[in-house]
């Protein structure tokens, strides 16, 4: 089976966040497993692409309305990956270092879906299925429809797999001309409340929806940011598939970025080590447990409860447990989690940015992972704290309710129901009870570094129904 993955995020090519992950895991099972399967994203200034070898295999020009864009397809020359990477380069568009956040967004991935589509229409072969992966991609299924110049693909079918349903790509009709021609009578499919919501015509059109698990495939019937009615009207093509994490970056036993390596057959010495080197480093004590957050500093992720959280658990338990906090986001959240460390020096430290190493140790070297989040479609900090042997404090949501169960009742982890100042400091005080308990405390640990999150569980789930939607035109 040849399939297409189009993303605007693939690991280690571009990350921002759960998306990067999933697209460069999932490929390489798919490719594990007999598969042809081909990555595209956009050609973004990162480090990797300036420092790996791409040979250009297509040239054009994407017409964009008025304007016109000239394009390559470059693609990484080793296959180091496990798959065949390919990037759009379009200079003028996304020769930038973010991947989101400019005023051009919507003529960047307007651009990168019709490069796209014409590059795979001049290979002159057609693939089995098109994975397309949220709003970035969302125009791609309606597109290979009613566009005339794709009309050879019309058959070909697509998925749209939503990692946040909260983003949907909107812009207003004045924009129409900017996609390829195609009959207006199918303009219908592009509307969602006055407005082309891609997000929208990607339910719409793609042959099956998934979200990346299924307590999310439910929270979005009733919460999806004005999709609600049309998600239930889909609700017989969808499938919600609990994400994976790719067992060969993240395992402590082999894991080049963290200070000592380790199993689950000798977790305490290597934590140990691991955690006096994060501490070592942050100003903190390595005897006490270590409270750690990971992430976005965003309402979403609770991140506007982590600095009140953080001082009402440090008050409480004065110098008897430390928090460290990395992440970036909301000026006024990094602001005020600074400032505590000038109230809580030696308990307490911030590290505002991202730092992929850093993040490896401190999932190796915590005793537990807060995540507070009121939106986690799926999470994957839960599964990589687990699988290092870190106790996740979760809310039950999405694909924290599918991967987190609470210690009380035999399972891996921390839970509570609300995203609150309230229920995060309970959690904390029941996390200490735990850690002073160390023979319970170590099974919960062992509970969680034994639980099968890997990708070849999930790349089979894929596999399967986009031989559905091949064989039966449905899930």
């Amino acid at each position: 089976m040849e399939i297409f993955h189009i993303s605007a995020e693939c690991y280690p090519m571009a990350k921002v966040g759960g998306l990067a992950d999933v697209v460069g895991a999932l490929p390489k099972y798919q490719t594990n497993a007999g598969h042809q399967v081909r990555v595209v994203v956009p050609c973004y200034d990162t480090k990797f692409k300036n420092e790996n070898n791409f040979e250009c295999v297509h040239w054009g020009t994407v017409k964009l309305g008025n304007f016109d864009f000239p394009f390559s397809v470059l693609k990484e020359s080793t296959d180091k990956l496990g798959y065949e990477l390919y990037l759009i380069e379009i200079n003028e568009l996304f020769n930038r270092p973010n991947v989101y956040g400019y005023e051009d967004d919507i003529e960047r991935f307007l651009s990168f879906q019709i490069a796209t589509l014409d590059w795979i229409i001049a290979r002159k072969g057609i693939p089995d299925v098109i994975n397309c992966h949220d709003h970035h991609t969302g125009l791609v299924p309606f597109l290979l429809q009613v566009a005339y110049k794709y009309e050879i693909f019309k058959h070909v079918k697509t998925v749209i797999t939503i990692h946040n349903g909260l983003y949907q790509g909107w812009f207003g009709f004045d924009k129409l001309h900017y996609l390829p021609e195609f009959d207006l009578k199918h303009v219908g499919l592009l509307e969602w409340n006055n407005s082309i919501n891609s997000l929208a015509v990607a339910i719409k059109c793609a042959n099956a929806v998934t979200t990346v698990s299924p307590s999310y495939l439910d929270e979005i019937n009733y919460s999806a940011n004005g999709l609600e009615e049309l998600f239930k009207s889909v609700r017989t093509k969808s499938k919600g598939i609990l994400n994976g994490i790719d067992f060969e970056v993240w395992n402590p036993l082999k894991d080049a970025m963290i200070a000592a390596n380790y199993s689950i057959e000798n977790f305490e010495i290597g934590k140990q080590k691991n955690k006096e080197k994060l501490c070592e480093q942050f100003e903190l004590d390595a005897s006490k447990p270590l409270f750690s957050f990971i992430g976005r500093l965003f309402e979403e992720k609770g991140g506007d409860l982590l600095p009140q959280a953080s001082a009402l658990a440090l008050s409480e338990h004065f110098e008897e447990i430390n928090i460290l906090i990395l992440g970036s986001g909301k000026a006024e959240i990094e602001s005020q989690l600074t400032l505590l460390r000038n109230d809580y020096q030696g308990n307490y430290n911030v590290f505002i940015g991202y730092n992929e190493e850093l993040a490896h140790l401190i999932y190796a070297g915590s005793d537990y992972i807060l995540m507070p989040s009121r939106v986690e479609p799926c999470g994957l900090n839960q599964m990589y704290a687990m699988r290092y042997g870190t106790v996740p404090i979760v809310r039950r949501t999405g694909g924290l309710r599918d991967t987190v169960i609470d210690f009380g009742d035999n399972g891996n982890g921390i839970c509570h129901d609300q995203a609150s100042v309230g229920d995060i400091t309970y959690s904390i005080n029941r996390a200490v009870k735990l850690y002073d308990d160390k023979i319970n405390f170590n099974k919960v640990v062992e509970r969680g570094m034994a639980t099968d999150h890997s990708w070849e569980r999930v790349c089979q789930e894929y596999i399967e129904i986009y031989n559905l939607i091949i064989e039966k035109n449905e899930i």
